[in-house]
C-alpha cells in the first residue's frame, strides 16, 4: 500500500474528504517524526510502538577487496508491532 492508497483508505472508512484524510495522515506522519526526534517514542496501545533505536559503532567487511571498514555509530527510527496487530496479522496468514 502506497501513500495515496493509505490516504484513500482513511477518506473512505473516516468519511473525510480526501483533502482532509492527506492532512491527517500528513499530521500523523510530521507528529511521530518530530517525537523520535525529539528522543521520545510514540505509542499506540494494540497497534505499535515507534521508537529509536541506537547503533553501536563497529566494524564491517568491504565486500569487494574484504578489506575493513569502520561504520560509526548511529540512531534509526524503529517500529514494533503490539500484540493486538501481531495476533491480526498471524490469524490472518493462518487463513
Amino acid at each position: 500500500m502506497r501513500k495515496s492508497e493509505l490516504v484513500d483508505a482513511v477518506a473512505e472508512r473516516s468519511g473525510l474528504k480526501k483533502s482532509d484524510a492527506h492532512d491527517a495522515v500528513e499530521a500523523f506522519m510530521k507528529a511521530v517524526q518530530s517525537a523520535l526526534v525529539d528522543g521520545d517514542s510514540v505509542s499506540l496501545v494494540g497497534f505499535g510502538t515507534f521508537k529509536v533505536n541506537y547503533r553501536a559503532p563497529r566494524e564491517g567487511r568491504n565486500p569487494r577487496n574484504n578489506e575493513p571498514v569502520k561504520i560509526p555509530a548511529c540512531s534509526v527510527p524503529a517500529f514494533t508491532a503490539g500484540k493486538t496487530f501481531k495476533d491480526l496479522v498471524n490469524k490472518s496468514s493462518d487463513d
